[in-house]
């Protein structure tokens, strides 16, 4: 006969296999779960970009247009390591070579001209050394327009201009573009980009261009800083 000491002991002992077998499950559980947290290495998703430098105006634009300088900014978004997501806005100034001016109170007011490419797209990125240095390239639709604005005197008084003009349409473009890192984790990035335009415009005379639809193309050409989070 076993006393009340022994009983526990054998019913103790009983219990240990369960109890192992229970902990090691828990243990690799654990491990499960946690495998494609550490097989994901973070990065950044959000890329905030601009740039200056210039652009080149081809195809029917080649004559009536000159080269001009500009700006860009954009905002990309990956959801994937290497493929962004991209939204723009490239601006030029002067390209139609608008020389006009208006009278007025307050003398006379020149009229100039702006030139808007909107991109809207995607780009794969492609690192090299360790995403110190990154390639990319990609392309998608734009949205073109060139207009003539009057130079207000004054935020608080301003002139009409009846005689300005604007021309837009619909097209796509491409772009290549390399970067490199000025940081360890890559926050901050020095880069070049080129696009390359391509599409149609439509609207009144502009500068050289008459009144009639057009084949534009344009090679931009911009020295680009992004912050990346």
């Amino acid at each position: 006969m076993l006393g009340k000491a022994g009983k526990c002991l054998l019913e103790t002992k009983r219990r240990r296999p369960g109890r192992r077998l229970w902990g090691h499950m828990k243990v690799w559980l654990v491990l499960l779960l946690a495998l494609p947290l550490a097989a994901e290495t973070p990065f950044a998703r959000h890329h905030f970009t601009v740039g200056a430098g210039a652009g080149i105006p081809g195809a029917q634009l080649k004559e009536p247009f000159s080269n001009s300088a500009g700006v860009t900014v954009s905002y990309g978004y990956r959801k994937w390591r290497y493929v962004q997501a991209d939204i723009g806005l490239d601006t030029l100034f002067g390209a139609a070579r608008v020389r006009a001016f208006i009278p007025s109170q307050f003398g006379y007011l020149r009229i100039r001209d702006f030139q808007w490419l909107i991109p809207f797209g995607g780009r794969l990125v492609i690192p090299v050394s360790g995403s110190r240095w990154q390639v990319s390239a990609g392309g998608g639709g734009a949205y073109m327009r060139y207009s003539e604005r009057l130079q207000q005197p004054s935020d608080y008084y301003r002139f009409a201009c009846p005689d300005c003009q604007s021309r837009s349409g619909w097209g796509s473009y491409a772009l290549v573009g390399a970067s490199a890192a000025l940081d360890y984790y890559g926050h901050f990035r020095l880069g070049v980009t080129s696009k390359i335009y391509r599409g149609h415009t439509d609207g009144g005379a502009l500068g050289k261009v008459p009144a009639v639809e057009t084949l534009d193309r344009w090679i931009n050409l911009f020295v680009d800083f992004s912050v990346n989070f």
